[in-house]
Formats: C-alpha cells, sequence, structure tokens
C-alpha cells in the first residue's frame, strides 16, 4: 500500500513478457545509474501498465476510468487508507506517508535494477526477441 498498485499490472503482464529487451521499462541497463533508471522505470512502469489496462478494459467493453480498472482499485485503497491515517493521527502523517510511499518505491525499483542490471536479449531475425 505505497501508492504503486500499476506494479502487478506492468511486472506480471509487461515486464514478464519483455524482461532484458529495450521496451522494458523495469530492466536496468549496462551502465545505468540506479538514480537514472529510476527515472525511467518508475514513469515507464505506469505509462505501460497503464496502456495494458486501458487494453484489457477496451476488450471487454470498459472504459479505463471504470472499477474495472486494476490499477484505479488499489489507488482508491490507498487514498481511502492514507485518508483515514490522516483522520486518526492527524497532520503529523503528512511528513510519514510520503517517506513511506518512497521508500516503498525505491525498495522495488532498487529490485528491479539489482535483479536485471545488463540483461539484455538479443534480437532474433523474425524480429522476436
Amino acid at each position: 500500500v505505497v501508492g504503486y498498485g500499476h506494479f502487478f499490472i506492468e511486472h506480471n503482464k509487461g515486464h514478464h513478457r519483455d524482461v532484458a529487451t529495450p521496451m522494458d521499462p523495469a530492466t536496468s541497463r549496462m551502465g545505468e545509474s540506479i538514480y537514472s533508471f529510476s527515472l525511467r522505470e518508475i514513469p515507464g512502469a505506469f505509462k505501460r501498465a497503464w496502456l495494458l489496462e486501458e487494453e484489457r478494459l477496451a476488450r471487454s467493453g470498459n472504459s479505463v476510468w471504470s472499477l474495472d480498472n486494476e490499477i484505479l482499485q488499489p489507488m482508491i485503497i490507498t487514498v481511502v487508507l492514507y485518508a483515514s491515517l490522516l483522520a486518526f493521527f492527524g497532520p503529523i502523517m503528512l511528513m510519514f506517508l510520503p517517506i513511506q510511499i518512497g521508500y516503498g518505491w525505491w525498495q522495488l525499483t532498487s529490485a528491479n535494477y539489482i535483479e536485471h542490471y545488463g540483461l539484455l536479449r538479443e534480437k532474433l531475425p523474425n524480429g522476436r526477441y
């Protein structure tokens, strides 16, 4: 619950398909610093997850803004949870929640960076990897 609900979609439907290819925002490139990687990976993962979810919902005739959107669902849960924590504990949470979010995002990004650093699959003559 760190505001990273798109991770499930992108990781399972995008990253696992495209790992170690130039299309994968979650594969760190040889020589790329973790800081450069995070600036590419975090927005890239969200964009791709949103596109994947948009395609899935279109196939079933649903709007990307419907509650069937598996990115919006965890976002809503996160907002409700954070609002509840803020209401219960007060303004002090405004200091802790961003730290918790940043730490959670950094942990996922660091894991992707370390696990996939420098991996690159060769492109086959038929265009596949």
